[in-house]
């Protein structure tokens, strides 16, 4: 079984908390030592509590669901003997209440825009059967129904 690490840190400062004038930014660190700027979407939390120039998890959310798609799309693709020199995707995701009455991703579409190259070029059917084969075998989209457990560990901050 595999592990996939995310450490997320958010320090309020002297900033008004319990007014609510507070900044959602925060660090998001992985296991491999990247770091990058996180924040709550401001269209959920206005400017300036939000930074539009931060990832919100909505957009991590959907940039997994692309990623894994090209991942699967290239492997199937070089296993089936097409050279892929460029894979562009312009994924969106839309939030909707849900059947429940909450916020949620309810839709995302994956726009990708593969060049190939080489005397093996595969036509439009081999390319919709190459995405399908993809998303059939991309985890995050097998994921998206996955449970979500919280475990929150008491007492270690000081």
């Amino acid at each position: 079984m595999a592990q996939y690490l995310a450490e997320v840190i958010w320090q309020r400062g002297e900033q008004d908390f319990l007014g609510k004038r507070y900044s959602r930014r925060h660090l998001i660190r992985f296991d491999g030592g990247v770091e990058l700027a996180g924040s709550s979407s401001p269209h959920v939390v206005p400017l300036p509590m939000s930074d539009a120039s931060a990832v919100d998890p909505e957009e991590a959310f959907v940039a997994a669901l692309a990623s894994c798609h090209m991942l699967c799309f290239l492997a199937i693709a070089a296993k089936q003997g097409f050279c892929v020199d460029r894979y562009q995707d312009a994924a969106e995701g839309t939030m909707a209440k849900n059947a429940g009455g909450k916020w949620a991703i309810d839709v995302v579409t994956l726009r990708p825009d593969v060049l190939f190259s080489g005397p093996q070029r595969p036509d439009r059917t081999q390319i919709d059967q190459m995405h399908h084969a993809a998303h059939e075998e991309c985890f995050i989209a097998s994921s998206v129904k996955s449970e979500v457990r919280c475990e929150p560990v008491y007492g270690s901050a000081p």
